[in-house]
């Protein structure tokens, strides 16, 4: 099935800013606890205003708009002003934009499908962010598209938790978990182990608990099963977890929890 990420980027990113203009600015986000309901809508607005810019200037520095943000609104009405135009920016410059255009990333993947893809899973979490900041439990939420949530596991799993770099060293201990997406049919074999190495751009040394995704089919030493919205949330740290169903060995699913609980950087 294709995936339409720009449909669904709009849509969450209106949803998204829905939901905030009606919230509190000074109220806390419960799953980002350093931030206000403020800093939520400022996130998502200079992250949709900086991968805008970067595919409609084919920016290769980063650093060089980093520091060049539009300004932070100080009132409620100039930041839902400021989100909804530079939405409406990230969405006209991705449809114009074929998916193979190469543009800078940080992932290995440099182009501007990675880009769309990214950005419509980006503004799904921070929308149930948005629903939790109002005091929405997952079942006043807005419906979680399953395909998309589907897409979001993979993501999370083989791109934000998974992943090695070149530069590491990946040493899997020999157990496995099977995640299962009971809504869609999707499945994924997680590989746990260890990860070390020196980022050679940061100089940032790792020793860590880490997982990847084999394509093999093997028997695994524990299931984790659940519709896709609960998986997608839960590989992000929001609620979803608690619905999940567990089974096989408990030692490989408590590995397993506390690389989720890690985050994702």
């Amino acid at each position: 099935m294709t995936i339409d990420y720009l449909a669904h980027l709009d849509a969450e990113s209106e949803r998204f800013g829905d939901l905030l203009a009606t919230a509190d600015l000074l109220q806390p986000v419960p799953t980002c606890p350093d931030w206000t309901a403020g800093d939520l809508f400022w996130h998502l607005t200079e992250t949709q205003w900086f991968w805008g810019t970067i595919v409609r200037e084919r920016v290769d520095d980063p650093e060089s708009i980093a520091s060049s943000p539009p300004g932070r609104p100080a009132d409620l009405d100039s930041l839902c002003h400021l989100f909804a135009t530079v939405s409406t920016g990230l969405h006209d410059v991705l449809a114009e934009t074929p998916d193979a255009t190469r543009v800078w990333t940080w992932a290995d993947d440099q182009s501007a499908g990675f880009v769309r893809r990214r950005q419509a899973h980006e503004a799904l979490i921070h929308r149930v962010d948005a629903e939790l900041v109002l005091g929405h439990g997952p079942d006043e939420w807005a419906p979680i598209d399953p395909e998309l949530a589907s897409d979001g596991v993979d993501e999370a799993l083989r791109i934000m938790h998974g992943g090695i770099p070149a530069w590491g060293t990946w040493s899997p201990d020999g157990t496995n978990v099977r995640i299962e997406a009971t809504d869609t049919d999707a499945s994924w074999t997680v590989v746990l182990g260890r990860f070390t190495g020196t980022d050679p751009d940061s100089g940032t040394s790792y020793d860590l608990q880490a997982l990847d995704v084999s394509d093999e089919a093997t028997e695994p030493d524990a299931v984790v099963s659940g519709t896709a919205g609960d998986l997608d949330c839960w590989l992000w740290g929001r609620p979803g977890g608690d619905r999940l169903q567990r089974s096989g060995d408990g030692s490989v699913l408590q590995r397993l929890q506390e690389i989720v609980d890690a985050g994702i950087d």
